[in-house]
């Protein structure tokens, strides 16, 4: 039903969003190797990596909290 559709594309968006968590950290590390530190690129690249993991985080504690995420065991 339209849970199971919500379900998966909830993770669809979880893995694009760690994904995009990743590529802002290579950057970061592209930054840093390349610049030497004379810019702030390597900086801006990881706050935006933090801000996403935290939305991201903050999101799954939301879904679990309202029940739209099931909450299963390991």
């Amino acid at each position: 039903g339209s849970h199971r559709v919500t379900l998966s594309a909830m993770k669809i968006f979880v893995i694009a969003v760690l994904v995009m968590i990743l590529g802002s950290l290579g950057s970061a590390l592209v930054y840093l190797i390349k610049d030497k530190g004379s810019t702030d690129r390597t900086v801006k690249a990881l706050t935006i990596r933090v801000g996403l993991s935290m939305a991201l985080f903050l999101l799954l504690m939301g879904g679990h909290y309202f029940g739209l995420l099931p909450s299963t065991r390991l």
